[in-house]
C-alpha cells in the first residue's frame, strides 16, 4: 500500500492525563519490584494501581520500554500473552480486530480503563481495540488485575481490569522521531515531544502518527492515525489540573467470517493441499472501466473516538485529597456489511463467488443493473450497506481520600455517566445498482436511498459531528440511551506487615431504546410500543475485601474474596432488537475467591495464585452464527441464550529469575477448568430478527450444557491452559537479545445453540482444537551520540519464527464421526452419507467442516527512532 501524504491539520488543547493514586501508605519493610519510572507516574489521582506486597490482588504490569520494543506490527494486548490465563489472538485478522481473554472471560467481562477512565461499551461492555490504536504510542505503562482487581469503581471485572496509563504532560523536556517497517507494507511514522515543566507550572505534550499497510490476512489493507496532547499545570502545591485530548482514527478492511478449514485448503492457490491461512471470503474483485481488476471488501471498519478529559487533584490537607475527572467521548463510525438480495440470491451464492473463493462483483454489479428499483421490490437489490453504531459520552468521577491515622484510610466517591448510541444502516456501495429501496422505515415508505457514505472518509471533529438524516437510513434505526450513576467507598487498614481493605459499591443503570422506524401506538407480539420504551431502571451492587500479609522480607500471602450482583447489557432488556421488555429480566450473580503467594529474593521472584469464580444467571447473545433450517438451507444470524451458569477455576505461576546482570529469565504457566454447570435456553434468530426454527416448531430450545467445557460467543475460543518461556541477554551495553516460547492447549472452540440441542451432544462436549506452540524472537541496540540525551534505537522483531501452522480461534462443533452434506468440492452431495473420518475430511484430528481462523504465520517489524 503506497505511502499517502496527509497531514493532521489541528490538535485541541484539551482535557486530562494520567495522575494514579493507591491509599495504602505504610511504608514496606521489603524492598519492592516497582520501576522507577512507573513510581514517577503513581502520584495522585482515581486510578487504583495494585502495589506489589501490599495489593491482594494478582498483578502483571507491562512498561512503555517493553511496549516500544517488542510491540513491532502486534496488536497491543498480545504483549499480555505471556501474563498468565491471558489469550489475546488477532481474531479475524484485521487491523485492531484483536480479542483477548482472561481467566476464560471475554473483553466485555474485563474492565478495561484508561487512567482509570471506564471505556467500556455501555451498551454491551464490548471493547474495541481498533479504536485505541493510538494507546500504544502514549501508555507509560498498563497493569492488569487478574481477578476482582482494585478498583473501587461499580464496575463488574469479572475477568479482570486492564488499565492503560498514558503519558502526563509534565514528562521531562525531551522528544522522539520513529519509523517502523514491516511485512505486507506495513509503514508507520510517529513524532512526541514534551516540553517538559516550567516555572510556573505549565507542562504540554504533544504526539501524532500515522499508520498504513495490511495485515498478513488478504485484502485487510488499512489507514490509522493517532494525535494526542497534554496541558498540565500546577497551581500551587495544593492544586494540580491536567487537560488531554486524544485520538485514533482508522478504517480498515476485514475479514469477518469464519470460513470453514475445507475452504483454507480447496482456495489455495499452490494447491497442495495445505491450508492457505492468509484467505479471506469477505472480498472480491471488480473489473474497472480500464480493464483493471480492482479488490472491493464487503467487511470493513471505519471509527473515530475522540476522547477528552479533564482532572482536578486537591490536596485539602496533609491527611485529605479529592481527585476529579471530568471526560467526554463522542465517537462516529461503524461496520460495513452486505444487505438485500438480487433475483432473489444473497452475496454468498455460488453464482456470485469465483474459483478462488472470493465474490465476483462483477456478476453482482450486472445483476443489479438489471434491476428497475422503482418497480421491484424493498430490497431487491444486493448492496454494501455500513452499520453505523456512533455515540455521545459523558462522565464525572470524583474519588475523596481520607488519612484517618497511620493504620487507617478511608475513600468515597461517585462514577456518574450519561450515554446516548446512534445505531442505524446507510448505504456504502450500491454495488451498480441505482439505488436500494427500504421497507422498514415506517416514516418514509418505500423509501428509495441512492445516497452512498465512503468508509474511507474519517471523521476529524473532537466533538462527534453529524450523523446521518433519517431519509439515508436503511434497514434499522435504533438509539441506546443509557444513564448509569453510582457511589462507592473504602476502607483500608495497614499495620507493620498487614495490609487489608474491603469496599462496596452500588449502582443504578437506566434503559432505555428508541426506535426511529416504530411508529407510536404499533402493535408488537400483540402489545402496544412506542418509538421510545422509557426507561428501565436496574439496580446492582458489589462488595469484596482482602487481606495481605507479609511473612518476612521474601514471603508474602494474600487473599480476597467478592460478589457483585451485575446489571444485563442492553440486549438483555430488549431482546431481540425489539421494543418489548424481557419479562425475565434478573441481575447476574458473581461469586468470586482467590488465594496467592508471592517470593521475593535478589535474583528470583514468584507467584502462585488459586482462584475459583461462578457465575449464574448470565445472558449472551451470539453474533455471527451460520444455520441450517429444517429444509437444509442455511442462514446467518444470532442466538440469545439465557440462565447460563458458569464456574471458572484454576491456578496460575509467573516468575522472574536473573542469575547475572546479563540474562533473565521469565516464565508463567495456567490451568484452568472452565465449564457450563446446569443447562440453558437458546433462541434463534436471522439478521433481520426474524425467528428461525431450527427443530420443532418452535425458536427457542433448551441447551444441554451441563458440565461442557465455556466456549466464546462468537468466532473466538477460550484456552484452559497456557504457558511461556522467555530469555533477554545483554551481551554488551545498549544490545539486547530476546526470545519468547508460547504454550496454549486445552483450546476450546465456541458454542452454538444448533449443536447442543440434545443429550448426546453434551455428552461428547466443546469441540477441542489442536495445541500449539509459537517462537518469537527480536533484538534492539541503542546507539548513543554524544549528547547523552540523543540517541537512536534500532530493534527488529520475529513473530512465529518457524512459521508454525496453527488454529487460534473456531467457532463451530463438528466432529469425526459427523456426516457433512458435501464432499471435500463443496459442490458434490454426500449421497453416501459418509462421516468426516470416513471422507478423510480431516485436519489435525479435526473435521474440515468447522469454521476457524488460522494463526499468522511468519511476520516481521523493524523499528528505528531518535530522541531528543
Amino acid at each position: 500500500m503506497k505511502l499517502i501524504n496527509k497531514s493532521i491539520l489541528t490538535v485541541f488543547i484539551t482535557l486530562s492525563t494520567a495522575s494514579v493514586y493507591y491509599a495504602q501508605e505504610t511504608k514496606d519493610t521489603v524492598k519492592t519490584t516497582r520501576s522507577k519510572d512507573i513510581e514517577e507516574v503513581i502520584l495522585r489521582g482515581v486510578t487504583d494501581i495494585a502495589k506489589d506486597r501490599k495489593t491482594p490482588v494478582a498483578v502483571s504490569t507491562i512498561k512503555a520500554a517493553q511496549i516500544l520494543e517488542r510491540q513491532g506490527n502486534q496488536e497491543l494486548v498480545e504483549l499480555l500473552n505471556t501474563t498468565p490465563s491471558v489469550y489475546a489472538t488477532k481474531g479475524g485478522g484485521g487491523f485492531g480486530d484483536s480479542q483477548i481473554v482472561m481467566r476464560g472471560f471475554e473483553s466485555r467481562n474485563i474492565a478495561v480503563m484508561v487512567n482509570g477512565m471506564p471505556v467500556n461499551d455501555m451498551e454491551g461492555g464490548t471493547v474495541y481495540f481498533s479504536n485505541w490504536t493510538g494507546l500504544s504510542d502514549v501508555t507509560s505503562f498498563m497493569q492488569v488485575q487478574r481477578g476482582l482487581g482494585s478498583s473501587k469503581l461499580a464496575i463488574a471485572s469479572v475477568g479482570g481490569t486492564m488499565n492503560f496509563i498514558t503519558k502526563s504532560a509534565d514528562m521531562k523536556k525531551g522528544g522522539v522521531i520513529r519509523l517502523g517497517v514491516g511485512n505486507d507494507d506495513y509503514l508507520k511514522t510517529s513524532f512526541a515531544y514534551n516540553t517538559g515543566k516550567s516555572k510556573d507550572g505549565w507542562s504540554s505534550s504533544i504526539l501524532m502518527s500515522r499508520q498504513a499497510g495490511g495485515t498478513y490476512i488478504e485484502n485487510t489493507d488499512y489507514e490509522a492515525y493517532a494525535y494526542y496532547f497534554a496541558l498540565g499545570f500546577e497551581a500551587s502545591k495544593k492544586h494540580n489540573f491536567q487537560f488531554t485530548l486524544t485520538s485514533a482514527p482508522q478504517w480498515h478492511n476485514q475479514r469477518t467470517f469464519a470460513p470453514t478449514v475445507q475452504n483454507y485448503i480447496n482456495y489455495n492457490p499452490d494447491r497442495d493441499g495445505s491450508p492457505y491461512r492468509q484467505y479471506n471470503s469477505d472480498y472480491g474483485y471488480y473489473t474497472d472501466s480500464s480493464g483493471n481488476r480492482v479488490p472491493v471488501a464487503n467487511r470493513a471498519n471505519y471509527y473515530s473516538k475522540p476522547v477528552m478529559m479533564l482532572n482536578w487533584d486537591w490536596t485539602m490537607s496533609e491527611k485529605s485529597k479529592l481527585s476529579t475527572v471530568a471526560y467526554m467521548s463522542n465517537g462516529r463510525g461503524g461496520g460495513t456489511g452486505d444487505l438485500g438480495k438480487v433475483g432473489g440470491k444473497s452475496i454468498t451464492d455460488a453464482s456470485f463467488v469465483d474459483t478462488s473463493g472470493h465474490f465476483n462483483y462483477d456478476a453482482i454489479f450486472a445483476a443489479n443493473q438489471a434491476v428497475n428499483v422503482n418497480t421491484a421490490g424493498a430490497g431487491s437489490t444486493l448492496i454494501r450497506r455500513s452499520n453505523v453504531n456512533s455515540h455521545n459520552w459523558y462522565g464525572i468521577l470524583a474519588n475523596f481520600q481520607h488519612k484517618v491515622n497511620d493504620n487507617w484510610n478511608f475513600s468515597v466517591g461517585t462514577d456518574d455517566r450519561y450515554y446516548y448510541g446512534y445505531h442505524y444502516q446507510v448505504v456504502s456501495d450500491l454495488y451498480g445498482a441505482s439505488g436500494y429501496k427500504d421497507a422498514n422505515n415506517k416514516n418514509i415508505a418505500p423509501n428509495i436511498v441512492s445516497n452512498a457514505y465512503d468508509y474511507k472518509k474519517l471523521e476529524w471533529n473532537p466533538f462527534g459531528g453529524k450523523t446521518a438524516p433519517l431519509q439515508d437510513q436503511v434497514g434499522f434505526s435504533n438509539d441506546g440511551e443509557v444513564i448509569w450513576y453510582s457511589g462507592f467507598a473504602q476502607v483500608e487498614y495497614t499495620k507493620n506487615n498487614l495490609s487489608a481493605f474491603v469496599q462496596g459499591s452500588v449502582s443504578n443503570q437506566g434503559y432505555q431504546r428508541i426506535d426511529n422506524f416504530v411508529l407510536d401506538g404499533s402493535t408488537l407480539k400483540g402489545q402496544t410500543v412506542n418509538t421510545k420504551t422509557g426507561f428501565k431502571n436496574l439496580f446492582g451492587y458489589n462488595i469484596k475485601g482482602g487481606a495481605n500479609y507479609n511473612i518476612n522480607e521474601q514471603h508474602n500471602v494474600f487473599a480476597n474474596i467478592g460478589y457483585y450482583s451485575k446489571q444485563p447489557f442492553l440486549n438483555t432488556v430488549y431482546p431481540n432488537n425489539q421494543q418489548l421488555i424481557n419479562q425475565s429480566l434478573t441481575n447476574e450473580k458473581i461469586f468470586s475467591a482467590e488465594v496467592g503467594y508471592g517470593f521475593r529474593s535478589a535474583k528470583f521472584s514468584a507467584n502462585v495464585n488459586l482462584y475459583r469464580t461462578q457465575w449464574k444467571d448470565r445472558w449472551l447473545r451470539k453474533t455471527n452464527q451460520t444455520f441450517t433450517l429444517p429444509d437444509n438451507t442455511t442462514t446467518t444470524g444470532y442466538a440469545e441464550i439465557n440462565g447460563i451458569t458458569e464456574i471458572h477455576q484454576g491456578i496460575e505461576f509467573d516468575g522472574t529469575y536473573k542469575p547475572t546482570n546479563f540474562l533473565e529469565f521469565n516464565g508463567m504457566f495456567s490451568w484452568g477448568d472452565y465449564y457450563y454447570k446446569g443447562n440453558a435456553t437458546g433462541t434463534a434468530f436471522d439478521d433481520n430478527n426474524n425467528p428461525l426454527t431450527l427443530s420443532g416448531t418452535s425458536n427457542t430450545s433448551e441447551l444441554y450444557i451441563d458440565k461442557v467445557k465455556v466456549g466464546g460467543t462468537s468466532n473466538n475460543s477460550i484456552p484452559q491452559m497456557t504457558a511461556s518461556l522467555g530469555a533477554t541477554i545483554k551481551p554488551v551495553k545498549d544490545l539486547s537479545i530476546f526470545g519468547t516460547w508460547r504454550y496454549v492447549g486445552k483450546l476450546y472452540s465456541s458454542i452454538d445453540i444448533a449443536t447442543f440441542s440434545n443429550q448426546s451432544a453434551q455428552d461428547r462436549g466443546v469441540l477441542q482444537l489442536p495445541d500449539f506452540n509459537l517462537f518469537d524472537v527480536g533484538a534492539s541496540y541503542k546507539l548513543r551520540l554524544k549528547n547523552e540525551s540523543q540517541y537512536f534505537t534500532i530493534g527488529v522483531n520475529i513473530y512465529n519464527l518457524i512459521d508454525t501452522t496453527y488454529i487460534s480461534d473456531a467457532s463451530t462443533n463438528i466432529f469425526g464421526n459427523d456426516t457433512p452434506t458435501k464432499l471435500a468440492d463443496g459442490v458434490t452431495n454426500n449421497v453416501g452419507k459418509k462421516t468426516y473420518d470416513e471422507l478423510g475430511m480431516m485436519y489435525k484430528g479435526i473435521a474440515t467442516g468447522n469454521r476457524a481462523y488460522f494463526g499468522f504465520g511468519r511476520t516481521w517489524a523493524a523499528t528505528l527512532s531518535f530522541n531528543f
